[in-house]
């Protein structure tokens, strides 16, 4: 059998066990995900997308491309483009990942598809997609999910004057962000892919991150600790400040079962969160960090990867806390730290090159402090390396942020109102798969243009 026949036949074989995977067993190709196929998803209580997609699915045929309008292309990534669209006959508006077998499974990349698909299936947070149904035709596989009008961070950032966030807007948004990749890290995802690009703006100026075809899944053993013992001296003779038993929350808890909660403090002080005080009677803190995960892959974009990524060493959760740190520098500055006139040397400049804070534009010592954390180029060394996303909130940048109400907060930017009535007499008259067959060229076009994404597998 020839190279070709053998490249050929393995990826049919690859494509049929992802059609099963993505069928979820079932012999239909849709599968909406209504409250009587898919857990609750509380913060979306009250949306109408959900009763016009439960309607339209439960008639006798399945959910599939004629029962929307494709109104816009929005843009398109490695493995996909993404669609403004419409639920038909019901004014409601969605945005429709669109993903060509055939690309992926020339490229290897069904495998990819399918991990978004099942971590888009886990979410339930205000700050992260909501996957109403998803389906497959001949040619594609489509995913849908909300549409957000006001862009990515990277073009409003650009809008800004000199191109960069105030730092009382670039706290609001690393805020969200951080609250996002808390709970992603809470069901033992790690995101992998932080930058503004990939965070999108609501209608309501929220934001909710996007793109999860590069993340990683794996397991996580929340825990509560004694918050006394992560800021100071362990005062028991408990190791490492574990909670007795009877008062520990421990092992590995499914993400579909599993509703973190934080504790909050009593009394809480900046001073006394770095261990500068001594409040011993502190609450327990959640703890559920994915500290034991490690990957070899080589995934990412060159300015946002993290030294250990490049190094080749394996990585883990800390990754997200690199790109955080990152994300948060490019917001305050309106650029990355470690940018090259290249892609080689920026690379280098990450492994290689200290931090450093321009003059201009000015930012806070807080600001600079939290950075510098984030960015030490030793992962275990690393700010929330153990802790993760409790270490971070307790730092003083995010003092007076009100987290359990950071979803009521005021936005720094309101996206003006979508008119949709201007695609009232556009209809593409049920052609769809016509009308998307440019997908494939579109992913091309992404992959050759933008040399600043990269992804290699080591072994």
């Amino acid at each position: 059998m020839s190279p070709t026949t053998k490249t050929g036949t393995a990826a049919k074989s690859n494509l049929s066990i992802i059609n099963q995977g993505w069928a979820s067993g079932g012999s239909s190709r849709s599968d909406s995900l209504d409250s009587t196929t898919a857990p609750l998803r509380p913060h979306t209580g009250g949306d109408v997308r959900w009763d016009a997609i439960s309607a339209a699915a439960s008639k006798d045929s399945p959910l599939g491309l004629t029962n929307f309008r494709l109104l816009k292309r929005l843009g398109y990534g490695d493995i996909g483009s993404v669609y403004l669209v419409e639920l038909r006959a019901t004014n409601t508006f969605f945005a429709m990942k669109v993903m060509d077998k055939g690309s992926l499974a020339s490229r290897n990349k069904l495998l990819r598809a399918q991990t978004e698909r099942e971590i888009l299936g886990l979410l339930d947070h205000p700050f992260l997609p909501t996957l109403y149904t998803y389906f497959e035709t001949e040619k594609f596989y489509c995913l849908v999910m909300e549409f957000c009008s006001g862009g990515n961070l990277h073009t409003l950032r650009q809008k800004q004057p000199n191109k960069h966030f105030t730092e009382e807007a670039a706290r609001f948004y690393a805020s969200e962000v951080l609250l996002a990749l808390e709970y992603l890290h809470m069901l033992g995802i790690v995101y992998r892919d932080l930058k503004p690009e990939n965070v999108l703006v609501r209608e309501e100026g929220h934001i909710m991150l996007s793109d999860f075809d590069l993340s990683l899944r794996c397991s996580v053993y929340p825990t509560l600790v004694k918050s006394s013992s992560v800021h100071g001296p362990n005062s028991d003779n408990t190791p490492g400040g574990i909670l007795n038993d009877e008062n520990a929350v421990r092992g590995c808890m499914q993400p579909s079962s599993f509703l973190p909660r934080l504790l909050p403090k009593k009394n809480r002080k900046s001073k006394s969160d770095f261990g500068l005080g001594n409040n011993i009677n502190a609450l327990p803190e959640l703890m559920a960090e994915p500290t034991n995960v490690r990957s070899m892959s080589f995934v990412g974009t060159h300015e946002y990867l993290a030294p250990e990524i490049i190094r080749g060493e394996g990585h883990g959760s800390a990754v997200d806390w690199w790109t955080f740190g990152i994300f948060l520098y490019e917001l305050l500055h309106g650029t990355t730290p470690f940018k090259g006139s290249g892609n080689r040397a920026t690379l280098f400049n990450v492994v290689g090159q200290p931090l450093k804070f321009p003059d201009n534009p000015q930012v806070s010592f807080t600001a600079k402090d939290l950075i510098k954390g984030l960015l030490v180029k030793e992962p275990h060394k690393r700010i929330a390396y153990k802790r993760g996303a409790t270490e971070i909130k307790q730092h003083p940048f995010f003092e007076g942020v009100n987290w359990a109400l950071v979803r009521c907060a005021a936005a720094p930017y309101i996206p003006e109102p979508v008119d949709f009535t201007q695609f009232a007499c556009k209809d593409n008259g049920g052609h769809a798969d016509k009308k998307m067959a440019d997908i494939g060229c579109d992913r091309n076009k992404s992959s050759s243009s933008d040399s600043s994404y990269v992804e290699f597998e080591y072994f």
